[in-house]
């Protein structure tokens, strides 16, 4: 089949090339060095004319060279299995016969010709022959079926049969008939119908005949005239034909001239064709506004491109706004940072966006992001201003640690002189982990190597609040579990409202195994290895508690600011150290009382307590045993949001907001007194609030959240009083629609993040709590996005559910855009699946998902079975201790739906994964054991719970020692299952620091031990959970596409027993 691909080369010139000539220079080595070449997966038949574009050059290190990044079209072809295609015969031996097409080599072996076509070795030359009219030797034209094709690098090799009656031989006169009738590449077996492709031009006989004879230097493909092998032999027709045998002759002068003036109108249609293609104007980029709801291609002729996704050209754009409440409490304040045209850091009122609006001037902050602070350069990274305004907190020179957490240099900013200085003047270059204004404005705590430092701005003073911080013990910083799985963060210090203490997380570590990360390109470190040691990788140990072993063991302290004393608080219920996560702290109000989380290990009894730090005295206010209600877990959240009473306006006692279990689903409800345990439910029903609440007016007594209230599948902003009535909506209901908000500190405004279905906006507007007249005011309409949309042809997007043991899952499944019910397509089903997430939603997401079928021209299918989020609790927490099952089932039972469907091919059909999603993969094809499933992709997959970290799968699997049996069972341990699959792929990064590495090498040895060997695995050096280090991240994506191909292609099925090319057709092969 024939394509039109977006390709990319990379050539160097001499500096002898540099001058005005430069652009011809490259084009001329562009088409020299690519055209009639083979990438291993298509044949470059030529570049399109005017179709490219070129990077600035680069100077190659340790060379004189430049190089340039060459962006171009081509026109390619690419064999398929099940295609036929018209060659010529380059040998013949007793194994078989051997042809060209074009530079594509293709084996008939001797068992896929004819029986009654035998193998005559006397004959001269020697051919293949039935002793009649059938006679195929060097030379012979013969039309082929591909059943398969082999890729290496510069080159492809493909196997045929010629055993249908529709193949075999070919005379001159049968060429031409065939010629007039259909395409000469398209599939015509009846094996073949049904099948899609690529979106390919060889769409009417016409273009793929014309197609067919597009010839860059002499290459013409599939039917004859100039092939050109990879040796560069070159067999003209006219001279194969006339030693054949049986060649068609003709002896009539009138049908000649007939044949040559057909050959030139033809010739002068082809010409015309070739402007038409190479001027782009058979493409028609629609300008009809992109619509989620299409069910028809538009034909605009683009396909989404692995390119564009990896590269972030589908990703919406998104302001991100710093709300900041002004030094007098003012609403409506914005921070802006960085902005085009502007000064680097400001301070603005929204209203003054729009004209004739009452609005505060805007304050500038920081008018350049770089300064000088004796004689060193200061570039921010960063920046926080003081309440007060007078003063900006800023980061320089960031290093990552973890996934949330760095270090850097940290200095204070005058706002009135626009100088700075050290945050530390005694150590200005010392490495800070974390630092935090004071609510005062005339402090800054910061954590430098794991202990507590408090800074005095007027005296430029530095208190040291903790001594025994350290490797092994953490002071206001996580350690690992506690900023992967807890706070999701870099900090566990939190002010009091009035500046007058202090509470922080100090984190023992010190029975906590180590699990070493191994890095064999880069030293993250920074640090010189010591003399003979250059070769050998750097080592870090990191303290990582696996299910069942120790815990870091974490405990709340308070620091008095004006007494300059730690403390702690007990309350008579505390969990034991070993059996305790300290989850959420919130303050509460001005008199020195703060609301505290904790759970059991387990996640599945959470204690709130209350602790009042001027008495220092702790109560347990509400103890929840989830175990009674529904089996589950506690989920980890930071949303707990402080109500201070208000006698005269309705609240005659302080309180909280939070989210909470009600009638099977999650809810939002109001604690007032403190330690009511009881609340005053605010939403009910079966849907769900989502990290809620997003904002309160406590002038106005509203609360804002977000919801599934109109379906699982969308988000919508609504309002409710604080008394539990008059749910509103503020974002439009009546139209389905994925929102997500933030609000200003008073919520006199929200920024609505308009996400899908439709192109994302945002836009400003005022809410019911303003008093002012109602405002709006879009900031972000991403017409760049919209017109990409609209250019392109993207998945047609189908939802529905599929009911598997009375619950209802979402499913959405994306179809090629030109899809034809009457064919049948492969299907790649893509999950994360883990506990509470949703895959599922109605945003606008342009990802590999869509780049499958848009391009590939599969059909992608996303199923949120059981155990996902936002489906109410009973299907969720049915997976509790044996993770990976119901999640497994699920996706057999949708793929045994989409198995039955007319325009499926149930034979390929393959599923992917990344993290939980990989292991869901594997488990996936585990317990289905090559029934429904055929292939599979785990990208950094879990493969043993007991691998993973303690507080993540505790919460859903309890302990090893509590549930030693369930742990067995969701691990991948039945290894003759995976070899029931015809292939699965696996990928892995090696300094991966959350799923480590040794969940993929123990399952390798566990394949090992059985014999089984149908799988692929790559590692990634030096790559963490994410895969990026070293152009990792596109390399995975590459080979997910490539491997991806292959296995549609069956590739895989024939590479299941190799047998060398020699061999093919023996009689019995012993290996």
């Amino acid at each position: 089949m024939y394509f039109i691909h977006e390709l990319q080369r990379r050539i160097t010139l001499h500096p002898s090339f540099f001058g005005p000539r430069i652009k011809e220079y490259l084009r001329d080595r562009l088409l020299d060095d690519v055209e009639g070449t083979c990438t291993g997966t298509y044949y470059i038949i030529c570049v399109m004319d005017n179709q490219w574009n070129f990077s600035e050059g680069r100077v190659v290190p340790g060379s004189a060279l430049a190089e340039y990044v060459v962006h171009y079209r081509a026109i390619v072809w690419r064999p398929f299995k099940g295609e036929t295609v018209d060659a010529i015969v380059s040998s013949v031996n007793r194994m078989g016969i051997f042809a060209e097409v074009g530079p594509l080599t293709v084996f008939v072996s001797n068992h896929l010709i004819p029986s009654d076509i035998k193998w005559d070795p006397n004959a001269t030359p020697p051919q293949y022959t039935d002793n009649g009219d059938s006679v195929i030797e060097k030379g012979t034209q013969l039309r082929i079926k591909l059943m398969g094709t082999r890729s290496d690098v510069e080159s492809m090799f493909a196997i045929g049969s010629i055993k249908e009656d529709y193949l075999g031989s070919l005379t001159m006169a049968s060429l031409y008939k065939d010629e007039e009738s259909k395409p000469l590449n398209r599939p015509s077996s009846p094996s073949d119908k049904g099948r899609s492709s690529l979106d390919s031009l060889a769409s009417s006989s016409d273009t793929s005949i014309a197609l067919e004879r597009l010839n860059g230097d002499g290459v013409a493909l599939g039917n004859g005239h100039a092939h050109r092998t990879r040796e560069g032999r070159n067999y003209d027709n006219e001279e194969a034909f006339v030693k054949h045998p049986h060649s068609f002759k003709t002896e009539k002068r009138s049908r000649r001239i007939l044949y040559i003036l057909g050959a030139l109108c033809f010739g002068g249609w082809l010409l015309a064709l070739m402007l038409f293609v190479s001027r782009k104007s058979y493409k028609h980029p629609s300008t009809i506004p992109f619509d989620p709801a299409a069910t028809v291609s538009k034909g605009s002729g683009k396909a989404v491109t692995l390119d564009q996704v990896l590269a972030g050209q589908w990703n919406a754009q998104r302001r991100q706004i710093s709300w900041i409440a002004g030094a007098d409490g003012e609403d409506g304040l914005l921070l802006e940072r960085n902005t085009a045209a502007r000064d680097y850091l400001v301070v603005e009122d929204i209203r003054a966006r729009k004209p004739h609006t009452e609005s505060q001037p805007s304050l500038t902050l920081m008018k350049e992001g770089k300064f000088t602070v004796d004689g060193f350069d200061v570039s921010t990274a960063d920046a926080w201003p003081s309440k007060d305004l007078t003063k900006v907190l800023v980061v320089s020179h960031k290093q990552k640690n973890w996934r949330h957490s760095y270090t850097g240099l940290y200095w204070i900013f005058d706002v009135a002189t626009q100088t700075g200085q050290p945050l530390d003047p005694g150590n200005p270059k010392a490495r800070i982990q974390l630092a935090k204004w004071s609510p005062t404005s005339d402090r800054i705590v910061f954590t430098r190597d794991n202990n507590m430092f408090l800074r005095e701005l007027a005296t430029k003073k530095i208190i040291k609040i903790t001594e025994d911080g350290g490797p092994e013990l953490f002071n206001g910083v996580p350690d690992w579990v506690y900023e992967e799985e807890v706070f999701q963060g870099n900090s566990v210090t939190w002010w009091s409202e009035t500046g007058e203490h202090i509470a922080f997380l100090r984190t023992n570590d010190s029975m906590v195994p180590e699990y070493p990360i191994q890095y064999f390109v880069s030293r993250p470190s920074g640090d010189k290895p010591k003399p003979g040691e250059e070769n050998y990788p750097e080592v870090r140990q990191l303290k990582y508690p696996k299910a069942g072993a120790p815990n870091p063991i974490a405990e709340l302290r308070f620091y008095d600011v004006a007494a300059d004393e730690v403390f702690a608080v007990t309350t008579d219920s505390d969990f034991p150290d070993e059996d305790r996560l300290i989850t959420e702290l919130v303050w509460a109000g001005k008199e020195g009382k703060a609301i505290v989380k904790n759970t059991n290990r387990e996640s599945d009894i959470l204690k709130v307590a209350v602790i009042d730090v001027v008495q220092r005295t702790g109560k347990v206010v509400r103890t929840r045993d989830i175990g009674q209600v529904d089996g589950g877990w506690f989920e980890v959240t930071e949303l707990t949001t402080y109500v201070p009473s208000a006698p005269g306006n309705g609240r005659p006692h302080a309180g909280y907001l939070d989210t909470v279990i009600h009638e099977g689903y999650d809810h939002l409800a109001y604690f007032t007194p403190l330690d009511n345990p009881e609340p005053i439910m605010l939403t009910s029903g079966a849907w769900e609030v989502v990290d809620a609440p997003s904002g309160i007016s406590l002038e106005s007594n509203l609360v804002y959240f977000v919801a599934t209230r109109e379906s699982p599948i969308q988000r919508h902003v609504y309002s409710v009083n604080l008394d539990g009535t008059g749910i509103q909506h503020i974002s439009n209901a009546d139209k389905e629609g994925y929102y997500d908000v933030s609000f200003s500190t008073s919520a006199g405004f929200a920024l609505l993040s308009y996400e899908g279905p439709d192109i994302p906006w945002q836009e400003i507007r005022s809410t019911p709590s303003y008093k002012g007249h109602l405002w709006e005011y879009q900031i972000e309409a991403n017409e760049n996005l919209a017109k990409l949309a609209a250019e392109t042809e993207l998945p047609i997007e189908v939802y529905s559910t599929i009911n598997v043991d009375g619950v209802d899952i979402n499913v959405v499944e994306r179809r090629p855009p030109h899809f034809d019910e009457s064919k049948q397509y492969p299907v790649l089903f893509q999950l994360y699946g883990g506990p509470g997430s949703q895959s599922v939603n109605k945003k606008f997401q342009v990802d590999f998902q869509s780049y499958v079928p848009s391009n590939l021209g599969y059909i992608q299918v996303t199923v949120d079975g059981r155990g996902t989020g936002l489906i109410g609790r009973e299907a969720r927490t049915i997976i509790r201790d044996h993770i990976g099952y119901y999640e497994g089932m699920d996706q057999i039972a949708a793929a045994k739906v989409w198995a039955a469907k007319s325009y499926v091919d149930s034979d390929r059909i393959a599923i992917w994964g990344w993290s939980y999603g990989g292991f869901m993969a594997l488990k996936t094809i585990e317990l289905d054991a090559g029934e429904t499933f055929k292939y599979a992709m785990a990208v950094a997959p879990v493969t043993d719970w007991s691998f993973y970290d303690s507080v993540y799968t505790e919460r859903y699997m309890r302990t090893p020692q509590h549930n030693p049996e369930g742990y067995k069972n969701t691990s991948i341990s039945d290894v003759d299952a995976l070899g029931k699959n015809v292939r699965f792929l696996i990928m892995h990064g090696v300094a991966d620091d959350n799923v480590h590495m040794q969940n993929t090498l123990t399952l390798l040895d566990n394949l090992d031990l059985a014999g089984v060997e149908n799988y692929d695995v790559h590692f990634f050096p030096d790559s963490d959970h994410s895969i990026y280090f070293h152009n990792a991240n596109r390399m995975v994506y590459d080979k997910l596409d490539n491997w991806l191909v292959n296995a549609f292609n069956g590739e895989w099925l024939r590479t299941e027993d190799a047998v060398p090319m020699e061999r093919i057709g023996a009689d019995s092969v012993t290996r």
